[in-house]
């Protein structure tokens, strides 16, 4: 019993004083871990400064039952109880109940709340025991981040986000995603946290813990006046014509900036919403639209002009063992060139295109190429779809290639990518690469500015730009476009249908699909924004021709922003005398002089300003807000006095 006893002290001292490093190494390992601290992501800005997109921080709160005194503990237990059911609404004892019992078991992590406001998390530093801090009080706290879009679903694809899993992989999306890694994410930092059992993890002090760095902020050209235009434009067509998903966008003719963008797809259940972006990453048979590059190719080459004589025959013409056919019952007979494009005649553009390039293909491909249909625009999104435009020797390289891509077919075209040709010749031939970005900024401070970049310099001659404008104008004043002519305002463009989804063509018989589309630009003359539609598989019950399905979402944008522009181009002083602004800010400081506590009658009050009202009275209230038009009702009656953190529901139209 000596000798084990001897041996017992023996390995005590060893493992005690030999290899005690050793171990304590071991333990510390495997109860402290050093875990990072997620920075702020940087925020997401429209053009004037709108918030797009911003990390909200959420904390939850936690209590060391152990670490304060029997005196502290003892003198603030109970008003900490008092403040902790005054903010939940439980009670004071159950509270007091739970806090005792984590301090007889030496519980070190009793979690308070979970996903506190930044608002709400400095309350409950200044509740009793708590506000002592780590150590005397035992008040615990870890951070995390939500990123949130105030604008809701309203262009929420584009706007992005970047989604990183346990294992490492990211996923990007939109703007968010494409400069979250150089710009938003910001540098995290480090702290040390001890295990205290059941999987809890408590933050401890660090001497060595490394604050987060925030994330940079990104100003888009996005305006969110033309986003919101564009966004229930589309949705309301895309209701009305029960279509299976659509893409909008708006760009700005001179810098090439994406004023707007909007995607919207149907679910299940027949509700729409921002699915995937379509109009970057979704490359299709453009169909009719494409008409213009095939005539501005054969005017630049002068193998035609404006008056050639095409033959459409009655509607219906063969091609090498196929018939091409004209949507216009009997067809249009024997046509100028400029009359071809003007009612989107299939059989008089491959007509032009057959005759003039069938012996040397090369011709028509190569001012392709020189325009870049050929390649991506290389915008700064990400999954920007790939081109096609077949050439000879490829798979789907036939004698019938030339004819079909004549008129839209046998070759694919993002929506951005034909939006970019469009403004260029809107732009006096200038192909602008598009841009979502116009600067990335630390509070006032220009990390980067983007600015505008040219792709192509000239796409061909004045000449033939002037002819192609002139046939774009004519298009909507007495050709397929002519239902969405207006005296009031003028705009030029380009209707498009295409069949879609017909490799098995008995199938699309029995259930045809369609894809409309308009391209353009407005107004007419001195162009300031080009726009595209383009609307998937519309119900054929209710319509899928582009003028009827795309045209009138094209023709609500233009009509909305180009009624506003005059009175944004006349605003020369800020010193202006607005007798209806003035009264509204009589009214306004009049209600707000006699309501401090009391709640006043906001129906007919702009929402931003019914807002800050309530934010600014004399007792602190929770405001939600729904819609973002004029107020239409409160939750909150009339001269009925307002209690302390109530809730105050707006509605807006």
């Amino acid at each position: 019993m000596f000798v084990f006893a001897l041996a017992v002290v023996f390995k005590l001292c060893s493992i005690q004083f030999i290899q005690g490093d050793k171990y304590r190494a071991m333990a510390q390992k495997r109860t402290i871990k050093r875990f990072e601290i997620p920075a702020n992501r940087g925020n997401v800005y429209s053009a004037d400064g709108s918030l797009l997109a911003t990390s909200i921080p959420k904390y939850d709160v936690a209590i060391d039952a152990v670490t304060s005194s029997d005196k502290n503990f003892k003198k603030y237990i109970k008003p900490l109880c008092d403040s902790l059911a005054a903010f939940t609404g439980k009670s004071s004892g159950s509270f007091e109940q739970k806090i005792n019992k984590a301090r007889q078991t030496k519980d070190q992590y009793l979690l308070l709340a979970r996903n506190l406001s930044y608002t709400d998390y400095m309350r409950f530093r200044n509740f009793p025991l708590l506000k002592l801090g780590a150590i005397r009080g035992g008040f615990v706290y870890d951070q995390k981040t939500k990123r949130e879009h105030p604008m809701g679903g309203i262009a929420e694809r584009s706007i992005g986000y970047e989604r990183i899993d346990e294992n490492g992989y990211a996923t990007r999306v939109g703007i968010d995603g494409a400069f979250g890694k150089d710009y938003l994410r910001g540098e995290t930092g480090s702290r040390l946290k001890q295990k205290i059992g059941k999987g809890e993890w408590k933050p401890i002090r660090d001497v060595n813990e490394v604050e987060p760095k925030d994330g940079y902020d990104i100003y888009t050209t996005i305006d969110v006046n033309i986003q919101d235009i564009a966004h229930h434009s589309l949705l309301g067509q895309l209701e009305k014509y029960e279509a299976d998903h659509g893409c909008v966008v708006v760009m700005d003719v001179k810098s090439g900036e994406i004023k707007a963008i909007s995607n919207l797809g149907r679910n299940k259940i027949g509700k729409y919403y921002e699915r995937l972006n379509y109009a970057v990453g979704e490359s299709h048979e453009p169909g009719s639209t494409f008409k213009v590059m095939a005539m501005m190719a054969a005017l630049e080459d002068k193998v035609i002009d404006t008056s050639t004589i095409v033959d459409t025959k009655n509607g219906r013409k063969y091609f090498y063992g196929r018939t091409i056919s004209d949507s216009h019952h009997g067809g249009y007979g024997k046509i100028s060139a400029a009359k071809a494009l003007e009612v989107s005649s299939n059989i008089g553009l491959a007509t032009i295109i057959d005759e003039n390039y069938s012996s040397n293909p090369e011709k028509f491909l190569k001012q392709l190429r020189d325009w870049h249909l050929d390649q991506t625009l290389g915008v700064s999104i990400i999954g920007e779809g790939k081109p096609v435009i077949p050439k000879p020797g490829d798979k789907i390289w036939s004698k019938n290639a030339l004819p079909s891509m004549a008129y839209g077919y046998n070759m694919q075209l993002t929506p951005l990518q034909t939006l970019a040709f469009y403004n260029a010749i809107a732009n006096n031939g200038q192909l602008i690469k598009p841009r979502f970005l116009k600067a990335v900024k630390e509070f006032d401070r220009d990390i980067e500015v983007f600015e505008k970049e040219v792709l192509v310099n000239k796409l061909c001659k004045d000449e033939t730009l002037s002819q192609i404008k002139d046939i774009l104008k004519n298009v909507v004043s007495r050709g397929t476009g002519k239902k969405l002519y207006s005296e009031t305002f003028s705009m030029a463009g380009k209707t498009g249908t295409a069949r879609t989804d017909y490799a098995d063509i008995e199938a699309w018989k029995e259930d045809p699909k369609y894809v409309s589309s308009f391209a353009g630009y407005f107004p007419a003359e001195n162009p300031k924004y080009s726009c595209i539609v383009v609307i998937h598989k519309p119900s054929t019950k209710v319509g899928f021709y582009g003028a009827d399905v795309s045209g009138p979402v094209f023709k609500r944008i233009a009509q909305k922003i180009y009624t506003d522009t005059p009175l944004i181009d006349q605003i020369q002083t800020g010193d202006y005398n607005n007798e209806l602004i003035a009264n509204d800010f009589e009214k306004f400081n009049s209600i707000s002089n006699k309501y401090k506590t009391i709640m006043p009658n906001l129906i007919g009050m702009p929402a931003m300003d019914a807002v800050a009202f309530l934010e600014n009275m004399e007792v602190d209230v929770n405001i939600k807000l729904n819609g973002n038009g004029v107020i239409t009702s409160q939750s909150v009656s009339k001269n009925i006095k307002l209690k302390p953190n109530q809730t105050v529901v707006l509605e807006a139209s």
